[in-house]
């Protein structure tokens, strides 16, 4: 049955996009904005109805071109915050959907010293900007709080802080 000539009908040219060409274009908008790994897109594609036949072929031919690539979005993620503990970034890459394996390589170049290093010059940082008055408990709560928050453990944090509360004194008293 032809569709009568009126304003609501499509020009018989265009055709209407597929479902893959949807899903595509979907996924390209969404990794303009950023990277993402295959289970992000996973789940928006899903969330927006599309069958798992669709998905699965449209990822997959986004990672043969290597527009995904959870591998490399992890190797990223956990170059861009350094600030992190390796136990939170294993969390958010956790919660991104990657593998436990690729997890374990991209945080493999993150030893316990370094982790240490970088709560030490993170702590020194917010020490520069302190005011040291006395209220030593009050500093170290602080302190412990802000490696907290970033995943570093109780026990390190509470280390490092009082080596490093100890030597910006030593530091201020020269």
């Amino acid at each position: 049955m032809a569709c009568p000539m009126t304003a609501s009908c499509p020009p018989p040219s265009i055709s209407e996009p597929s479902r893959e060409e949807q899903a595509r274009t979907l996924c390209l908008r969404l990794l303009t904005a950023r990277a993402r790994t295959r289970a992000e897109l996973h789940g928006q594609l899903a969330k927006r109805g599309y069958p798992e036949d669709v998905s699965a072929s449209v990822l997959d031919r986004l990672a043969a071109v290597g527009l995904v690539d959870d591998t490399d979005f992890a190797q990223q993620w956990v170059q861009s915050r350094r600030a992190k503990s390796r136990r939170a970034l294993a969390a958010e890459l956790h919660t991104k959907g990657v593998d436990g394996d690729v997890i374990a390589t991209a945080l493999s170049e993150i030893d316990a010293g370094a982790e240490r290093d970088r709560a030490e010059q993170l702590v020194r940082a917010k020490l520069r900007r302190e005011t040291l008055d006395g209220d030593d408990a009050r500093v170290t709560r602080r302190l412990v709080g802000m490696l907290a928050r970033r995943g570093y453990s109780q026990n390190l944090a509470g280390q490092v802080v009082l080596a490093e509360l100890a030597a910006e004194r030593e530091r201020r008293r020269v």
